[in-house]
Order: C-alpha cells, then sequence, then structure tokens
C-alpha cells in the first residue's frame, strides 16, 4: 500500500507537469501557413483594393476601371460587377480595410463593403454619397484616409503643389486645410486621424492634426529616400521601406512632448513590391516578384514564417483578424488559412529587454490585459522571477537567524521544563494561515513601519549588539554569580527585560526622536517610498517561517546521539565549543533540508505577497519598492484571463517555471543533504 501510495503521488505530479507542458507548448510554435481555393477571376483588369469579411467567407475586389466584385472563397461562382465609378480609378484603404477611397477625374468617391450576415448578399455602401466628394485636389497623385468615426473621415492628397487636407462628417460641410509642401510623394494619416506623415524625398515629416489644422511636429532627414510607408495596428509604429531594408518608428516622450525616433531594422526584411500590415495585430508581411512571402512581427527580430507562393502576385489583403490571406495574381485568386495566433510572443521576449512602443528604452515589462490578443500585451517573466527571489530571500535572510538560533538554544541550552512549554507554543504559529499574516502585514505592519522605518532597520543591529554585550558582561561576572544567573536556563529571565527594552528604545524612542529633529526616514524618501514593500513582505514572511525552520532545525539538533555531546563536554570542551564543532555539524543534514523545506514555502507563498506589497512588476528597486511574485501574479491575473489567450498560457508558463525552478533547488538540497548525511555517517563510524 505504501509503494502504491508512492507511486501515485509521482504519477500526479508527472501528470501536473505534462499538463503544464501542453498548455504552454502552442505559445512557442511556429506559424503556419496552409493553402485554401484557387479562384479563377471573370475580369482581367488589375485590382486597385481587395480585401474579405471576418468569417473569411467573401473576398471582395476594385478593380482599376471603377467595378466592385464580390467573391465567395468557396470557390462558388463570382456576382456580377457593381460600377462605383464610371471612370478608371485609383484607390487607397483605412487602416482596417474597411472604407476605400476612390479617386478618379470626376473627384473622390468613398465606398465600403457591406456584408449582411451568414445568410443574405453583401453589397456596396456609399456612406457620403454616390455622388463625387467637394474639395478633392484633381492634380493629387498621392492619397491617404484615415476613420476617425463611423461618420467621421480624414483624407490627404498631395500634388506637386502641396498637401490638402479634407475632413469630411456626414451631414457636415467638408474643411479643408493646405499645406505648402511640394513634391511629397508618400503620404499616410494614422487611424484615428491625429497624426499625417509625408515624405519628399528623404525627408520624413510629421504632423499633428487639431481643430484648427495640421500643425509640423517632427522633421526627420533619412539616410535614403523611402519608397513605401505602412502602419501597424493603433498606428504608433511607422514602418519605412528603402534601399536597406524596413525600419521601425515611433514615438519617445520627451521634455517637449513626443517626437518620432528611429528604433531598428527588421532583420532579412527588404522593400518589396507588398507591403501589408494587419488591422488589429502589430505584424505585416512583405511579397517579392518571386513570390516568397515573408511574416514580420513588431516584437520579433526576423522574419516569423516564410513561404514561397506562385510569382507574379501584385497585391494582396489580410483577414481582418489576420488569420487568412488572399493574393491576387493574372486571372486568379489564391485563399490561404494562416495560423498565427501570438506573434508577439517569443522566449527571447520573456527573458530578455523589449522596447515596446513609447518607452524611451528597452525594458523588462509586465503589462497584461484582459482583453482578446489583438492589444499588445508585454509579458516579461524577469519582473516576476527577480521579485519572487528578492522577497523569498529576504525571508529567509529575517527567519534563518532567528529560526537557527532559537533551535539552537531550545535544543541544547534551555531548561527541560521551559522547553516543554516553548517548543510547543512556536511550533503552533506555524497553523497560523498565510493570509492571516498578510492582512497583519498590510493593514497594520504597513503603516506603523513608515513611522518608524529608521528604528525598525536599526532594531536587528541594536538586539545583536545587547546580546554581545550580554555576553561579555557575563564571562565579567564572578562565576558565583554567573552560575547563579545564568545556570540551568535562566538566562533567559535576564535576557528577555533587555531585548525588551531594546525593543522600545528603537520603536517607541528612535521614532520620537527622529521626529524631534527633523522629518522621518519614509518622508525623506518619499518618492520611491511605498507603504506595501519589499521590506514588508519579507519581514511578514520570515515571521511565517520561522516555526517551520525551528520545528526541523530543533528536531535535528535534538536527534544527535547525546554521547556525542557528553564525550566532547568529558574531554573539556565548553558547551558552545560542543554545540557548534560537534552537534551542530553532526544535525548539518536536517539544519540544510529544514532551510531548503523553509526557501521552498517562501518561493511559493502567495497571500503574504498579494496582500502585504504593491504587487508592482519591476525589475529594479530596493527595500522600499513593492514587487510581485509569480505566484501572487497568478492569483491576480488568473480569473481576468480569457482561456486559452496567450495571457491566459503565460500564466501557466510562469506556474510551469515555479514548479521547476522548485524541484531545482529541492534536488539539489537533497544531494547536499546526502552528502551531508553520508559525511557525519562517516565520521560517527570512525569514531
Amino acid at each position: 500500500m505504501v509503494r502504491v501510495c508512492g507511486l501515485a503521488i509521482l504519477l500526479v505530479m508527472l501528470l501536473l507537469f505534462v499538463w503544464l507542458l501542453w498548455v504552454v507548448v502552442p505559445l512557442f510554435s511556429s506559424p503556419s501557413l496552409r493553402s485554401g481555393q484557387m479562384i479563377e477571376l471573370p475580369a482581367s483588369q488589375p485590382a486597385v483594393a481587395l480585401g474579405m469579411d471576418a468569417q473569411q467567407k467573401w473576398g471582395w475586389r476594385i478593380d482599376d476601371q471603377g467595378k466592385g466584385f464580390f467573391i465567395p472563397l468557396n470557390a462558388q461562382p463570382v456576382s456580377a460587377p457593381y460600377p462605383l465609378t464610371k471612370e478608371p480609378v485609383t484607390a487607397v484603404s483605412t487602416s482596417d480595410n474597411v472604407s476605400i477611397l476612390l479617386h478618379s477625374s470626376s473627384g473622390i468617391t468613398l465606398v465600403q463593403p457591406r456584408f449582411n450576415g451568414s445568410e443574405g448578399e453583401p453589397d456596396w455602401k456609399f456612406p457620403l454619397g454616390d455622388k463625387p466628394l467637394a474639395g478633392s485636389d484633381d492634380a493629387a497623385t498621392v492619397m491617404s484616409i484615415a476613420q476617425v468615426n463611423d461618420r467621421h473621415w480624414l483624407v490627404a492628397q498631395a500634388s506637386p503643389g502641396g498637401i490638402t487636407l479634407l475632413n469630411y462628417q456626414a451631414g457636415n460641410v467638408p474643411e479643408a486645410f493646405t499645406l505648402e509642401m511640394p513634391d511629397v510623394n508618400l503620404l499616410q494619416l494614422s487611424p484615428d486621424g491625429q497624426l499625417l506623415f509625408g515624405v519628399s524625398g528623404s525627408i520624413l515629416r510629421v504632423w499633428r492634426i487639431t481643430a484648427s489644422g495640421p500643425v509640423l511636429r517632427d522633421t526627420q532627414t533619412l539616410t535614403s529616400a523611402p519608397t513605401r510607408l505602412a502602419l501597424m495596428s493603433g498606428g504608433s509604429s511607422l514602418l519605412v521601406a528603402d534601399d536597406k531594408g524596413i525600419a521601425q518608428w515611433f514615438d519617445i516622450a520627451s521634455e517637449s512632448g513626443p517626437h518620432l525616433r528611429y528604433i531598428r531594422q527588421f532583420d532579412g526584411a527588404s522593400a518589396q513590391a507588398v507591403l501589408i500590415a494587419e488591422a488589429h495585430r502589430r505584424v505585416f508581411a512583405t511579397l517579392s516578384a518571386s513570390g516568397e512571402l515573408m511574416l514580420f512581427a513588431s516584437k520579433q527580430q526576423g522574419a516569423i514564417l516564410t513561404h514561397q507562393l506562385p510569382s507574379g502576385v501584385r497585391s494582396a489583403a489580410f483577414a481582418p483578424q489576420g488569420d487568412g490571406l488572399v493574393t491576387e495574381s493574372d486571372g486568379q485568386w489564391m485563399h490561404f488559412r494562416i495560423d498565427n495566433p501570438w506573434p508577439d510572443i517569443s522566449w527571447r521576449n520573456l527573458w530578455q529587454k523589449v522596447w515596446y512602443e513609447h518607452y524611451p528604452s528597452p525594458d523588462y515589462v509586465w503589462q497584461s490585459t484582459s482583453a482578446n490578443d489583438e492589444y499588445q500585451g508585454k509579458f516579461s517573466l524577469v519582473p516576476m522571477v527577480a521579485g519572487t527571489l528578492k522577497a523569498a530571500g529576504l525571508a529567509m535572510l529575517f527567519a534563518t537567524p532567528l529560526a537557527l538560533a532559537a533551535a539552537m538554544y531550545t535544543a541544547w541550552f534551555m531548561a527541560p521544563g521551559l522547553r516543554r512549554w516553548v517548543k510547543p507554543a512556536i511550533e503552533m504559529m506555524g497553523a497560523l494561515p498565510s493570509v492571516v499574516i498578510g492582512l497583519i502585514a498590510g493593514l497594520w505592519l504597513a503603516p506603523q513601519l513608515a513611522d518608524r522605518l529608521l528604528g525598525v532597520l536599526l532594531l536587528p543591529l541594536m538586539l545583536a549588539g545587547v546580546l554581545l554585550l550580554c555576553s561579555w558582561g557575563t564571562l565579567k561576572l564572578p562565576p558565583a554569580w554567573r552560575k547563579r544567573l545564568c545556570g540551568e536556563g535562566r538566562e533567559i529571565w535576564m535576557l528577555l527585560p533587555l531585548l525588551l527594552l531594546t525593543l522600545v528604545f528603537c520603536l517607541w524612542l528612535v521614532p520620537v526622536i527622529e521626529h524631534r529633529l527633523g522629518t522621518g526616514l519614509a518622508e525623506r524618501f518619499s518618492e520611491g517610498y511605498q507603504q506595501r514593500n519589499l521590506l514588508i513582505a519579507g519581514v511578514a514572511m520570515g515571521f511565517a517561517l520561522v516555526p517551520l525552520i525551528f520545528t526541523l532545525a530543533e528536531d535535528a539538533i535534538f536527534s544527535v546521539p547525546a554521547s556525542l555531546g557528553q564525550g566532547s563536554l568529558a574531554l573539556g570542551a565548553t558547551p558552545w565549543q560542543t554545540l557548534t564543532r560537534v552537534v551542530v555539524p553532526g544535525a548539518s543534514s536536517g539544519i540544510f533540508a529544514a532551510l531548503m523545506i523553509g526557501f521552498g514555502r517562501a518561493l511559493g507563498e502567495t497571500m503574504i505577497v498579494l496582500m502585504a506589497t504593491g504587487n508592482t512588476p519591476v525589475t529594479e528597486g530596493g527595500l522600499l519598492q513593492g514587487v510581485r511574485s509569480l505566484a501572487a501574479n497568478v492569483a491576480i491575473e488568473m480569473p481576468e484571463a480569457a482561456a486559452g489567450s496567450g495571457h491566459y498560457r503565460i500564466l501557466f508558463l510562469s506556474a510551469l517555471v515555479l514548479l521547476v525552478f522548485t524541484l531545482i533547488v529541492n534536488t539539489f538540497a537533497e544531494l547536499i543533504r546526502q552528502r551531508l548525511r553520508q559525511r557525519y555517517s562517516q565520521q560517527e563510524g570512525q569514531s
């Protein structure tokens, strides 16, 4: 029965490990591209715009003669063409490919493909009317459009004479603003209509669009003239393609406001005829004339997918959710399915610094979101791992001296009658729930510590000094007095009052003196001071670890054969020499096991860290800043994580990292414990 139960426990641990791996492994699977239907087109006119619906049931295209087609993606017959304009057109679309601006010799027309559910046939919608819009520049050679909301659009047109910015709102007269900026060859409006990017030769300019018109914000001189501009999801990252490749730019905050800054080049990316970006994620693709498709993500160094398509692709478009792709070549469409659910997550991004948009420099950042995967979460595990190690290390630093000193005194020096009371009392402290300790630490200890910070920092030094002074003082006493005061474990009754006086001095008198002389220490560091911080967590966790380490260490010391200690005393060694040179080495394996079990408990502690710290996921910071541990992070964010999302799986990865780290620590501790036990057994056999 014992064997069966032991094997069952091992099987449960193995199943837990396999289950965590099963949830986590899909995070690191490579993107894939699956071929779908090949669709023959009824017309041979090249397309100026194309796309598909979110369900990938219908595709749409507009050719250069102004005719619109709806194309079933299940190989059904193509719908009859609909004449959107009567003249040849060029076209640009919004970043989400919902609104298309057609430009002809008669003016500009705004059109939208409309999909009427699963049963109805799609049709074309003219939100501003089917007549050419007023205010357009007939000589425009470059255009860009942004849809601010359902009834508001911004249109930028560039002609040899300058830039015209048009503000269209349904039911209102359009507004026009003119910028004297000749020879603009590239234009790009941000999706929210707040920024306008323009390229003239090798000069990149950025205008901030206000109610009174565009205001020049930035001017950047590029090393070579760009050939393409594109914006990734949200409009925060600008892609600049030139003969050197594709570069990423985004705004960095400064004293004078945000300014556009060069960030990096994408490895292996080159300016191609086709450059498309997803509507809702920071992913883009390039298509070469030979048909090489390369997929890139904003936080990946190089291509995340490379696939060879047939040559001759003229245009392409992503599905709205980024899970599909259509390409058009001579007289045919090809539809592909893309499996790329988490493009920004990689093993490198979890453990290395990443330069996120609007951050001044690369950093370790944990900033999750409860929304879906279209939003770019920032998932660095380094802040949680650092917080876990800092909290566990400080707790052990607090608990180890107290627990081991108490264990040695109780097992070796304390009178047996007093030991029968003290040991169970300390063991009963271990039954105190960690949530109660965390509640007390967060609601009572944290405010008290803020007012007595200097005294708390002085307390360990003062207690150590008082103990050393008492030890020196007892040696100066006459032998008769020393035996009367310190014999048979009575020294505790002399030490307790002195330690209590030291405690009162540090926690009551020092703060009073400090406030009389000036401001408190916490107030002097008010900028970086958080009331719930690492120090609070370390003290509270250390208090919870003391009973565990004390019980195991005291049992190990007390179980050392009495004959070893008696032999040492008989040979003339003092009780302290016997303890440190005979008893403690004999109990070293048990003491080390106690410390490792305590460290493992500190690594996995959840409620104390959750309630006693500010739960701030930061890597840097001292004793007076908040931290967040792996276990606390899982407890905080798992209820908000959507099942199956990247956030959900990374939380499982956090649990797996904690499990693996604990197994490594315990395995290492067991090896050392066995070696210590073997060494002690050899010494005992020789004696």
